[in-house]
């Protein structure tokens, strides 16, 4: 969801800046900045971006730089005159002073008088279409970052399949060295045992530490990560959702291993696991 663009407009009496940045946000978080005399458009704007962009902290700005000689901002004659006439009366000064009289004028109410600034829809149109231009560059900015992120995934999801073989490989040893350590306690107790009933006590101690059913659900979700993450439809929340349900499978895993080899693919899984998480929430 992070992203820039930006697009300047050079009008014949200002230039027009455009910038929109995108962070990470769990929904749209649209912070909007208009000039004032372009405000009627801001709901309009508003529109386009959560269109174009679905989900982020997004903060939208149009800055204006006046570049032509003209000003806005006029000098009130009258009142400035009156203003000076009457704070000569009250200093009765003569005109020897007018230049500090003056400065005092000045910053008196309704001295200065600005024209507003009226909506020229020309104007408008071609600020609008820069608004396009930017939308369409942090679209890219976005596109290329998900290009890349796709491509981390893939090795990172990768990666998880290699530890789960791993640790399917292992699966074995680690039922063998389970029994190699029941039978030694029992041996160090120095006591006598009903073989049948140790076997059955084994059997029913193994069934608690089986991952056979975290083995298989721990590759589907591999298989649908993968599916979804190529489908038209994928979004991060659906991905996020898959994580999480991996991430209940490893740990189940790792809680029941018991095996010290096998407990370090386990981490590794966990580490994959991690990074793919903190990427997640960089996804629409």
């Amino acid at each position: 969801m992070t992203g820039y663009g930006k697009a300047v407009l050079q009008l014949p009496t200002k230039k027009v800046t455009i910038e929109i940045k995108s962070l990470n946000s769990k929904s749209l978080d649209l912070n909007v900045r208009i000039p004032s005399h372009y405000k009627e458009k801001e709901l309009a704007v508003r529109k386009k971006l959560a269109s174009a962009l679905v989900r982020g902290k997004v903060d939208f700005s149009i800055y204006i730089e006046m570049t032509a000689d003209e000003t806005s901002t006029t000098v009130n004659h009258r009142v400035v005159k009156d203003y000076i006439q009457q704070l000569r009366n009250v200093v009765q000064t003569g005109g020897n002073d007018d230049v500090e009289l003056l400065k005092m004028a000045v910053r008196m109410p309704d001295a200065l008088k600005t024209d507003r600034e009226e909506l020229d829809e020309n104007e408008w149109t071609l600020i609008n279409d820069s608004v396009d231009l930017a939308i369409s560059e942090i679209v890219q900015y976005r596109t290329d970052e998900a290009a890349s992120l796709e491509i981390d995934f893939k090795e990172r999801i990768k990666n998880i399949n290699t530890y789960l073989e791993e640790v399917k490989a292992l699966d074995g040893d680690r039922v063998e060295n389970v029994k190699i350590r029941l039978k030694k306690a029992i041996d160090d107790l120095k006591v006598a045992t009903d073989e049948n009933r140790f076997e059955q006590e084994l059997i029913y101690y193994l069934e608690k530490l089986d991952i056979n059913e975290e083995k298989v659900r721990l590759a589907n979700h591999l298989e649908y990560f993968m599916q979804t993450l190529a489908s038209e439809d994928s979004n991060g929340k659906k991905l996020g959702f898959i994580v999480q349900e991996m991430g209940r499978e490893i740990n189940t895993t790792g809680s029941k291993a018991n095996f010290a080899p096998m407990q370090k693919a386990v981490i590794q899984m966990k580490n994959e696991l991690e990074q793919i998480k903190e990427q997640i929430l960089n996804v629409l």
